[in-house]
């Protein structure tokens, strides 16, 4: 089977391999497991490999580079228009190519691909759509129009379209879906964690204004404050990190805040399997991965209810879904550390949820799609 894959996810060259953002290609090189060759329609950028870079592997796998879009700006909105052409004729191409054509929403190439695929009514077609399915909530035009095609089955057809969390009113080719981060042999016994010592939180992900990092130390703040001995560790680089490092510096927090930016896998995963506490307070998500990730390792969700968190979290059950209000946040944790009994019926659930998806399951269930 030759697998065409459209993505604005930013692709690199090492050594004549193909890397790219670290959960996105684990991911797909389980889809890569069943076909026979892979043709990525990608942006290729040449900035070195990072910690959070992770190679295809797959013997028969080429890129057909295209622009990364930017429409920020009036040059930027000139250049896109000058672009468009040669990347919806690289993408008309490898769909022509193609046995299976998946598409990777929502983005700017998602938005191209969207349209080029009505071209193909009869290829068999996957859309992951990675963003927000919630209907109601408040979302650009341009994830709104994809949304909307892709989920017209008179306009898109031989499509399945996997997106997170089973929301109701849907068409027939809308399949809630998950993904997976852990393998079934990762699996091991978490000693009992107790709330009587140091209370350690985590945060895990950018460092944008959407995911609102500052919030997380705010509320260590609060917990300080009120006596408790607490201590958050923070992974992740983006726009916000130098406005986060020096917040810590000018409220002299260095003693109780740690930055660790971008890491590999496997300590983030130590770091969540010696957490307590998930602070996610983000303003949009798909599938929040770091929330499952920390639901595997016995460490608790404090979350936004955004995307499918509700239903991940069973609505309170597996962890504590708060608005962004800080009082909120902290108060939510303050009534598991003085009531332990409560906590750990909470991560036991939530582990118990979380464990059941894992790579080998979430690899089934791709070779049924394909």
């Amino acid at each position: 089977m030759k697998f065409g894959i459209i993505t604005h996810a930013i692709h690199k060259m090492k050594n004549g391999q193909i890397y790219a953002y670290e959960p996105y290609v684990r991911e797909m090189n389980l889809w890569a497991i069943h076909v026979g060759e892979i043709r990525v329609v990608a942006p290729l950028s040449v900035e070195p490999n990072t910690h959070i870079d992770e190679a295809y592997i797959h013997q028969k796998i080429t890129i057909c580079k295209i622009a990364n879009l930017n429409i920020i700006g009036l040059i930027n909105k000139i250049r896109t228009i000058i672009l468009v052409p040669d990347i919806l004729f690289k993408i008309f191409k490898t769909m022509f190519w193609a046995d299976h054509i998946h598409l990777r929403c929502p983005g700017n190439i998602g938005l191209l691909g969207c349209f080029v695929q009505l071209f193909f009514p009869f290829k068999q077609k996957t859309v992951k759509y990675a963003g927000n399915w919630d209907p109601k909530s408040k979302q650009p035009f341009s994830y709104r129009l994809q949304k909307w095609i892709i989920s017209n089955t008179v306009l898109t057809k031989n499509c399945n379209v996997l997106v997170y969390g089973d929301w109701p009113n849907q068409s027939k080719n809308i399949i809630p879906f998950f993904t997976a981060s852990y393998s079934e042999n990762e699996i091991l016994e978490i000693p009992q964690k107790t709330l009587l010592k140091k209370i350690k939180l985590i945060f895990v992900g950018s460092f944008s204004k959407g995911k609102q990092p500052l919030k997380s130390i705010q509320v260590l703040e609060k917990l300080l404050k009120g006596g408790y001995e607490v201590e958050l560790h923070m992974y992740g680089a983006g726009n916000e990190f130098e406005t986060v490092k020096g917040y810590v510096k000018n409220r002299k927090l260095s003693a109780h805040v740690f930055l660790h930016n971008n890491q590999p896998k496997e300590i983030v995963k130590k770091a969540f399997q010696e957490s307590h506490f998930l602070v996610f307070i983000s303003k949009s998500e798909g599938w929040p991965k770091v929330v499952a990730e920390a639901m595997f390792w016995s460490c608790l969700p404090v979350s936004t209810s955004v995307s499918c968190v509700p239903g991940m979290l069973d609505h309170g059950n597996r962890g504590a879904i708060v608005t962004d209000d800080i009082y909120e946040i902290s108060s939510s944790i303050e009534q598991f550390i003085n009531h332990e009994e409560k906590y750990l019926s909470a991560i036991e659930n939530a582990k118990q949820w979380s464990q059941q998806f894992t790579l080998e399951k979430f690899e089934k269930e791709i070779k049924k799609l394909l």
